[in-house]
């Protein structure tokens, strides 16, 4: 029983965080069988990989010191941040290179890589409230990780490799080659830096002399500060997807191929989340208009990649066909 409830809450809050993540995306959502791969990915392939690494590394590392404390905190200063980042990295540049017509935005990059570090999250929640929790603690330990877990780190995975995602994404969106070659690293460093941090965090607080309750506090303010500012930033992104939608749309209300109504309606951030209401033909029509803004967008800064100026007429006569059946 004890093992189901840990299943359970480690495996729905993460499925609905999930979808919290997906509704972030305002104006171009990702393919849902995409998306699922990605977070079967982080659930199975990162953190089964992970945790064979890891422990490999933890094992080595107390055969050389004899430590089991030396080992524990060597693996997850030193070692995990760059095998689970890299891990779960490999998702979002799985979809970077054989995914590339719906990698087109920096939310994009975000949307991935937070939707495979909640997957990474709901298998690794599993072993900390089960294994660390209820094995060790009981039933007060297994609801006291439940509470950590689920409440306190909920967000630091997708958190880290949001990062990664974002290099990713400039990458993705930037002719430059010199920008291309420094962006991913970059955004796979800061990654690793923040969850080396954070795992380390606590050896700074316990040297400073501080008691752990108030160490655990300031740990978590500071993680939840993190959070803060990433959601800011999430925030402006919409705004910016807005502005996008907004100038590549206009032209086609001036062709007359989407009415001035539907143009409105497509840059409510809440169209795309009500818009199956209005029957498929509706939910479909504003799907569309979110590609072919990004499409336009993506032609403007890279060119013909990729056959883009193919993709967006396709679009239009998509659109041309649906426009008389969508009320706005």
């Amino acid at each position: 029983m004890a093992f189901i409830i840990s299943l359970f809450f480690a495996f729905v809050p993460a499925f609905l965080m999930a979808m919290f993540v997906y509704w972030l995306d305002r104006y171009e959502k990702e393919p849902l069988a995409l998306l699922g791969g990605v977070f079967f990915w982080g659930a199975v392939v990162a953190a089964g990989g992970a945790f064979v690494i890891n422990t490999v590394f933890g094992i080595g590392i107390y055969a050389l010191t004899g430590s089991g404390d030396i080992a524990d905190q060597a693996t997850a200063s030193l070692v995990a941040p760059f095998v689970e980042e890299g891990l779960k990295g490999l998702a979002i540049v799985i979809v970077f290179l054989f995914f590339r017509k719906e990698f087109d935005s920096i939310m994009d990059g975000i949307i991935y890589a937070g939707i495979v570090g909640l997957g990474f999250a709901a298998t690794e929640n599993v072993l900390y409230i089960y294994g660390r929790g209820f094995q060790e603690g009981g039933w007060s330990g297994l609801w006291q990780l439940v509470f950590i877990r689920d409440i306190i780190v909920a967000w630091q995975h997708p958190f880290y490799t949001a990062f990664t995602g974002i290099g990713l994404a400039v990458a993705r969106l930037n002719k430059s080659t010199l920008v291309k070659i420094i962006a991913v690293p970059t955004g796979y460093a800061i990654a690793v830096f923040v969850h080396a941090f954070h795992n380390t965090f606590g050896v700074f607080t316990d040297a400073s002399g501080l008691d752990p309750l108030s160490g655990f506090a300031l740990g978590t303010l500071i993680d939840w500060s993190g959070w803060f500012f990433m959601a800011v930033f999430i925030v402006f992104m919409i705004g910016r997807e807005r502005a996008v939608m907004k100038n590549q749309l206009q032209g086609e209300v001036a062709s007359g191929l989407i009415s001035q109504a539907q143009f409105q309606k497509a840059l409510s951030p809440t169209t795309m989340s009500t818009a199956i209401f209005g029957g498929a033909s509706a939910a479909r029509f504003f799907r569309l208009c979110g590609e072919l803004a990004f499409k336009k967008e993506e032609y403007l800064k890279l060119g013909d990649e990729g056959g883009n100026l193919e993709i967006i007429q396709k679009l239009r006569g998509e659109l041309a066909a649906l426009a008389p059946q969508v009320k706005a």
